[in-house]
């Protein structure tokens, strides 16, 4: 069993249709001890790891399918470890597994406390969901929709067997809100995408993993873990210089909104990009002078408007468009969609292309001449380029970030709770979902430091798969996130905070 909190190795991730078929494959093995009994010596272990405290009682909540099963055995284990458990159990409308019938036999046999009754006991110290599971494929309604609220309801913590109940184990959305908020989630024999994207993360707690000693088939998706970050953490070479380090070219900052322009420059160069110019769309700039771009970083280079019109502004520079950009980032956009080798679109260069159909068209064509394109956006500015409202995409992260990628044949970083990396469906790679991150990150500019992140990595490894480098990217700046322990971190010292980090990845 694994700790999934923190991952060290980025780990398949399998969709519902997959993980039925893994246990299938599983149970027809006929191993013994059986994979039912295998999930509940796992699933007690972990409870008693949870509530070592014995005066207080284990609530087993079960459900009439599998993940029923697996409580009952954890149940009867407990019991039999002298501890004292109450089986709430939802009786089936149809036919009961075998296994999950079993299950029930040896518990009863065992003396085991069972009913149908939803009261926790007065002293509970750890509640099991065994509801759903994988089971879900609607709203839960009935007596399995009462017991989820009574779960819900409880002071003591919620430990989910293989997804909390209610959630969606592909999208991680959870229909009509009605979903267990657990504390704790022990997977079984295979991970879920849900777990790690929409709500997954803010309903699963802490969670851990067991595959049951079942080896995986190829995987449908995979979860970032912090080998990501290997390319990012060897010593550089003494023959290193400025010039090798990558140029990268950043657009935005309008009127009123220079600062996202100087936070993704910041954040360029903060990441090892030997040069860093601004080019802000702001005709005011023209004849101020060059140190008030960003006298905090004075590293950076200022880029008039007019100089891009020329061949050589363009030359094997990585761009950033869209940090700040207004109104103003639309009339740049052709010029940029035709010249930029690489090319990162953030936040208003999105919103500018969801608006225009020729913008579009001309996303489109970058592919064509091998011009490598990122989309960076969250999911109100996903909803815009797909036509479609944010509940939707938010319904199916995995989906609309794939639905992104392959209508503009592009890389798509889908930003939220579980990011979501996607490559266009020809080229063959998994969806990619970052496991780091926090809360800590949902303030202003949090974006236009990944968005400039991205291009400072970029830049220094022109040939590397843009899917890699936005997953190094992303999962460097969740861990930035997460090591704000309390209230929100400041755009600013973000880009500090992954500067200084980078010699802490060295040390581990």
């Amino acid at each position: 069993m694994i700790h999934l909190n923190k991952p060290l190795h980025t780990l398949p991730l399998f969709m519902a249709a997959s993980a039925r078929a893994m246990e299938a494959r599983a149970l027809a093995q006929k191993a013994s001890p059986s994979l039912m009994e295998r999930a509940g010596l796992g699933l007690a272990k972990l409870a008693l790891a949870l509530q070592p405290d014995a005066a207080r009682a284990f609530w087993v909540v079960c459900g009439p399918g599998n993940n029923g099963g697996d409580g009952l055995v954890a149940a009867r284990l407990l019991h039999a470890h002298g501890r004292r458990v109450r089986i709430s159990l939802i009786p089936s409308t149809k036919h009961t597994p075998a296994d999950a019938q079993t299950a029930l036999l040896a518990a009863q046999a065992a003396g085991v406390p069972i009913t149908r009754d939803l009261t926790p006991p007065d002293d509970s110290g750890l509640a099991i969901d065994a509801l759903l599971g994988l089971g879900t494929d609607r709203a839960p309604s009935g007596a399995i929709a009462t017991a989820i609220q009574a779960l819900n309801q409880l002071s003591a913590p919620v430990l989910a067997v293989d997804l909390p109940s209610g959630l969606a184990p592909d999208s991680g959305s959870c229909y009509a809100d009605l979903v267990v908020r657990a504390q704790h989630t022990l997977c079984l024999l295979s991970l879920k995408p849900g777990l790690f994207t929409g709500a997954g993360r803010a309903c699963c707690g802490e969670i851990w993993f067991d595959a049951l000693g079942v080896p995986p088939d190829q995987p449908d998706a995979r979860m970032i873990g912090l080998d990501c970050l290997r390319d990012w953490t060897r010593p550089a070479s003494h023959k290193q210089h400025k010039g090798s380090q990558g140029d990268v070219l950043a657009i935005g900052g309008a009127p009123g909104l220079r600062g996202a322009l100087r936070l993704a420059a910041r954040a360029a160069l903060a990441a090892g990009a030997g040069r860093v110019y601004a080019c802000p769309l702001d005709p005011t700039r023209e004849t101020a002078p060059l140190n008030e771009l960003d006298t905090q970083a004075p590293e950076l280079m200022q880029l008039s408007l007019s100089r891009l019109g020329e061949p050589s502004t363009w030359a094997g520079r990585t761009v950033l468009c869209g940090c700040g950009g207004g109104q103003e980032v639309a009339a740049t956009l052709p010029t940029v969609l035709t010249q930029a080798e690489r090319l990162v679109l953030d936040a208003d260069a999105l919103n500018a292309i969801a608006a225009d159909p020729n913008l579009q068209s001309q996303l489109q064509q970058r592919a064509a001449r091998q011009q490598a394109t990122l989309l960076t956006p969250h999911p109100l500015e996903a909803a815009r380029l797909l036509g479609c409202d944010t509940k939707t995409v938010q319904a199916d992260r995995l989906a609309a970030a794939q639905q992104l990628a392959d209508r503009f044949e592009s890389y798509v970083v889908l930003k939220g709770s579980g990011t979501v990396i996607t490559a266009p469906s020809q080229m063959q790679q998994k969806p990619l979902i970052n496991s780091s991150g926090s809360a800590a990150l949902a303030t202003a500019g949090t974006g236009d430091v990944l968005a400039g992140w991205l291009a400072g990595l970029w830049a220094q490894a022109p040939q590397q798969d843009p899917q890699a480098l936005a997953a190094a990217a992303v999962h460097w700046h969740g861990l930035a996130g997460q090591s704000q322990a309390l209230g929100p971190m400041r755009a600013g010292a973000l880009v500090e905070r992954m500067h200084a980090m980078r010699s802490r990845f060295a040390e581990d």
